[in-house]
């Protein structure tokens, strides 16, 4: 070989060696229990990981309509094998599955919404949405005229009923003599089950139905009876526009950025992170043109006081179905007691199990 074509070659290799590296993409992954559809608890999460995807160097996927429990570590398991750097879990079963996995690849950063588990690489975050459900508690009982209110509801867990609760106490707020009966579907996804359960909340006079479910079957079930609806997760008033109020929604996308940036940066900490309406994460939608303008200032103005931390949403005193004092008067119920809440307070006409 000439001496002139090792010298170039070594030119090249020099140039080679100062290139800069090109950075490879943030592999993120998310795990739905429910299909992503048009509204609903993963469309939400799903607007959130669209609103990462448009970041450089950001390469998002997801699985959904993903059972709790085996099938769920399984998804994860996959993800992390394909060296995925962060995963979003995003419903509560999914949490001791992911915990198994996290073990497995402490590399990867694993996030589960909903839980209360973290490891050395994983964190939980939720939203206090029991903000939101008491802003739209207040609609619901301003609107009603039967004085009763529906509720599909999902499973008995702190999270559900410390809704329900808050619910109740906006909607009493504005009308004591209101209560709130509660269906359980047992379901988190199920158009149908969730439809029905809303009809047997009308057949016993419900003129306004909630929900803590996925889709918006209970919204359509109060359209065709000719009465109102509360939504949830996402805006669903297309899906009913004669009967929908307003819903309590998520707004995931600036948080996701936020364990982006910190995965980047290598300041990720496996927190427990529980934000409020302060935070942006929770936010109750545009209330329709349905609710009086009297009401809506009304709703707006307590919105406002909760989210600069004027306004606490369970305040004593609280009693129980049963008449037990849950929290005293002057008191605020703590993080501690609400996370754990396993009882409805009086009002509520149905059980905790």
């Amino acid at each position: 070989m000439s001496r002139r074509i090792v010298g170039v070659l070594c030119c090249l290799l020099l140039v080679l060696s100062a290139a800069p590296t090109m950075a490879k993409d943030l592999q993120v992954g998310f795990v739905y229990v429910s299909p992503i559809g048009d509204a609903g608890w993963s469309y939400a999460h799903d607007q959130g990981r669209l609103y990462i995807d448009k970041l450089d160097g950001v390469t998002t996927s997801y699985v959904e309509a993903v059972p709790e429990g085996p099938d769920s570590e399984r998804v994860m398991l996959n993800m992390a094998r394909k060296n995925y750097d962060l995963i979003f879990a995003t419903s509560f079963g999914y949490m001791d599955p992911m915990l198994k996995v996290a073990k497995k690849f402490p590399k990867t950063t694993f996030m589960h919404c909903s839980g209360y588990k973290t490891a050395d690489n994983m964190g939980n975050y939720f939203g206090r949405m029991y903000q939101a459900r008491y802003l739209s508690g207040m609609v619901a009982g301003s609107m009603t005229k039967s004085n009763i209110l529906g509720y599909a509801a999902a499973f008995p867990i702190p999270e559900v009923i410390r809704g329900i609760n808050a619910f109740t106490l906006g909607a009493q707020a504005v009308n004591p003599d209101v209560q709130v009966r509660v269906v359980w579907t047992k379901t988190w996804y199920d158009p149908a089950t969730e439809k029905e359960a809303a009809k047997s909340l009308l057949d016993v006079g419900a003129d306004v139905i909630a929900q803590h479910q996925d889709s918006p079957g209970p919204q359509e079930a109060a359209q065709e009876k000719g009465v109102y609806s509360i939504g949830y997760n996402s805006d669903m008033s297309s899906f009913a526009p004669k009967s929908h109020l307003c819903a309590p929604v998520w707004n995931w996308g600036p948080y996701y950025k936020e364990v982006v940036d910190a995965v980047r940066a290598g300041t990720f900490k496996p927190e427990a992170v529980w934000f409020g309406m302060e935070h942006g994460i929770v936010d109750l939608s545009p209330m329709s043109d349905m609710v009086p303008a009297d009401v809506q200032k009304a709703v707006l103005a307590k919105k406002e006081a909760i989210t600069s931390g004027q306004a606490k949403i369970f305040v004593g005193p609280i009693k129980d179905q049963a008449g037990k004092e849950r929290v005293p008067a002057g008191q605020t119920a703590d993080d501690g007691a609400l996370l754990g809440m396993d009882y409805f307070i009086q009002g509520v006409i149905g059980t905790t199990e």
